[in-house]
């Protein structure tokens, strides 16, 4: 029995890094994805090379700019259209403008609070007042270890991931009578393009902090989205789950 069989799941940011891995997972459990980014383009072509691998209609990419809240309804609607239902929300979009506090700038500032906070926030609410019609849903916020603790150069990227672990616990008491369950991940130091371009004594001052000695995959985090999108967390609501290595425990 796959896990999502039968579900249709939207996944902001889904093109590439953590939102693509979690696309590939729930395609192998089962699921329909929307893959909803900013990048159209490389949403379609991501969207196509799922297909092929499961040879089926099981992907669509839409462009989708979560600051914009018709853009999230537009991507919903997408795979209402295509899929004929809507069961999870990955709300997983997000950029980086890191700068020290007496360096960065506002607009550095508002875009990182716009896309990951408001983002998430337009993505919680929309997804949430269709899924307590139906009864049911799963929504998971990408939040990050760098709204537990603080890292030096993302004032604005750790309030951001503060504030959707804040998010999540309130919409989560707000949603849970009706069926809709949500939760966060804070992933910690995850293999990408962009933590593989950091100098090598910033790698080795981060991965010396980490019990597991290594660095984490992006599938490690797609596995834990795929329990809290499942019906083996029927029971979790308002958690956060650390995939850190246990980092800073």
């Amino acid at each position: 029995m796959l896990l999502l069989e039968n579900k249709t799941a939207v996944i902001t940011g889904g093109a590439r890094g953590i939102g693509h891995a979690i696309a590939t997972a729930f395609v192998d459990q089962g699921c329909r994805v929307v893959l909803a980014d900013r990048h159209a383009e490389a949403a379609a072509l991501a969207a196509e090379q799922l297909v092929t691998k499961a040879q089926s209609p099981i992907a669509i990419g839409v462009g989708c700019d979560v600051v914009h809240a018709a853009d999230i309804e537009t991507a919903i609607q997408a795979g209402v259209d295509a899929f004929t239902s809507f069961d999870v929300l990955i709300n997983n979009a997000g950029i980086t403008r890191d700068a020290t506090m007496r360096t960065m700038t506002e607009d550095q500032f508002d875009q990182v609070i716009a896309i990951h906070l408001k983002g998430c926030w337009n993505g919680t609410r929309i997804a949430a007042a269709r899924m307590r019609e139906q009864g049911s849903g799963a929504i998971v916020n990408i939040s990050s270890l760098s709204g537990k603790v603080g890292m030096i150069g993302q004032t604005n990227y750790s309030a951001a991931k503060a504030g959707i672990i804040g998010l999540t616990k309130a919409a989560a008491k707000e949603t849970a009578r009706h069926g809709v369950r949500v939760n966060a991940i804070q992933p910690g130091l995850i293999r990408s393009a962009m933590t593989e371009q950091m100098p090598e004594r910033v790698w080795t001052q981060k991965l010396a902090e980490i019990p597991m000695e290594r660095v984490g995959e992006p599938s490690e985090v797609a596995g834990v989205a795929v329990f809290l999108a499942s019906e083996l967390s029927s029971y979790v609501t308002g958690a956060v789950v650390e995939v850190t290595g246990g980092r800073l425990m």
